[in-house]
């Protein structure tokens, strides 16, 4: 699995690592910045909470894994408030992490930078159109992105002007 991964990383993505599931940071507080709703996502989709369900359920579901195979995109900003550059970069990356998902998710779940970007506005309440296409977020399942790029031995920050997203895809070394 993980030479597939990197197969289809190679030359897209700027860092990866396998950690295992284990090392892996939950934190119900980081759900609380969900709750303040910045993103605009809380309680309008699928794969931002309340819909993922609890931190412990999303821990448990993560723990059924033996290894998380985590990766990066970094992408160069025209300064620190380049909204337009931090878009374009998180396309770019939803973009990734959707491909792995195509090849990958039917077995391996997927988390992403942010909500699921499959539809453009979510069905929620509503049933979900996609739901064997649904990437749910890395910070919606309350893990420490910090922490898990520490684990992961990947740059969290990667400079002035740069913006890194995170993404990541669950597998056991035996099928």
């Amino acid at each position: 699995m993980k030479e597939l991964v990197e197969k289809v990383l190679q030359g897209r993505a700027h860092e990866w690592s396998v950690v295992p599931t284990q090392e892996i940071s939950f934190s119900p507080e980081l759900r609380k910045a969900c709750e303040v709703n910045t993103c605009g996502n809380y309680n309008k989709s699928w794969s931002c909470p309340p819909a993922v369900g609890t931190v412990e359920e999303q821990r448990e579901k993560i723990l059924v894994f033996e290894k998380a195979f985590v990766f990066t995109t970094k992408f160069d900003l025209e300064d620190s408030f380049d909204y337009e550059g931090m878009i374009k970069a998180k396309d770019i990356h939803n973009e990734l992490t959707m491909e792995i998902h195509r090849q990958f998710g039917k077995t391996n779940p997927v988390y992403g930078a942010g909500g699921c970007v499959v539809c453009e506005k979510c069905a929620f309440p509503e049933p979900c159109r996609f739901p064997d296409r649904m990437i749910s977020s890395v910070e919606a399942a309350g893990i420490n992105v910090a922490k898990l790029s520490q684990k992961a031995n990947i740059k969290y920050h990667n400079g002035p002007n740069t913006v890194t997203y995170f993404s990541m895809i669950l597998f056991n070394e035996q099928p």
